[in-house]
């Protein structure tokens, strides 16, 4: 299946529309200002890092997948690392997977084939996204990548129905933090460009790391003095595969031009050659 949304198009939309007065009526520094006493976090945000390549510290290197083709322009950047400790505690068995991963980036990894990134991949990828808070009334977070979208249920952590891309996101404010819980992080079976049916987990990275349905994923937002970045933290626990839970952090910084908005990076355009290419006649119509 695509990338299946939490929340239909539609949904989305209508959710904009209903909180949009809020984000609109914010100032430029709208962060200066508070929504029942909390902070408002509306705006367009994004990071300034590598984690999407790699949450581990690594070094520049060529891309084994695109060198030959593009070059250095397919080249990937060094990183810093955004993990608390510098790894990622795998178990032994979850290891075997992770090679898997690294084996076939190219085939394994959801984001190139447009299938939604999860929780917390949505937050460092390449794109901005936007946060729109109302009064007391649950948060919507949207993406640019995919039209990626979810809503954070300002209640009780509960049970969540079913597994889905993007989970079930309960937030609670925790002073001047919003503490933000994902649950139910799962695409089921995947399809890989191959034919081959594979359970789904959940990318955290072009590299390969990865959780499971298993996994809890508490984020915390921060919002700093001065109102334009937000300190981010997120710690995940998945003792199926890690032997102990571990945190990345990193800031969000507002995107601070007066027209600062998302636009639409659509890609399923983009990935139908990966996916489907053996399927697709040729010029000939063999």
């Amino acid at each position: 299946m695509r990338g299946i949304k939490s929340f239909s198009t539609a949904v989305a939309a209508a959710a904009l529309m209903a909180m949009g007065s809020v984000a609109a009526q914010a100032e430029h520094h709208a962060g200066m200002e508070r929504i029942d006493g909390k902070p408002n976090l509306n705006g367009v945000w994004q990071t300034i890092n590598t984690a999407n390549w790699s949450l581990e510290p690594h070094n520049a290197r060529s891309n084994p997948v695109a060198d030959r083709l593009l070059g250095a322009i397919g080249a990937i950047p060094a990183g810093l690392g955004v993990i608390e400790g510098g790894e990622i505690p795998y178990n032994d068995a979850a290891k075997e997977r992770l090679q898997a991963h690294k084996d076939n980036v190219i085939y394994h990894d959801p984001e190139a084939a447009c299938y939604l990134p999860g929780i917390p991949r949505a937050t460092y990828m390449p794109y901005p996204f936007q946060i729109i808070q109302g009064n007391n009334d649950d948060i919507l977070m949207a993406y640019e990548y995919a039209s990626a979208n979810r809503v954070v249920h300002m209640q009780e952590v509960g049970i969540p129905p079913i597994d889905t891309w993007m989970g079930t996101s309960y937030g609670q404010w925790d002073g001047d933090t919003l503490v933000v819980t994902t649950l139910a992080l799962g695409p089921g079976l995947v399809k890989l460009p191959a034919g081959e049916m594979i359970e789904g987990v959940t990318w955290l990275d072009r590299a390969g790391n990865y959780l499971t349905n298993h996994a809890t994923v508490v984020e915390r937002f921060t919002l700093a003095e001065g109102g334009n970045h937000i300190n981010y933290e997120a710690t995940i626990e998945d003792p199926t595969i890690y032997t102990r839970p571990w945190t990345i952090s990193m800031p969000l910084y507002r995107r601070m031009e007066d027209n600062a908005q998302i636009l639409e990076f659509k890609c399923v355009p983009f990935s139908e050659q990966l996916l489907y290419g053996d399927l697709i006649e040729d010029k000939d119509g063999e």
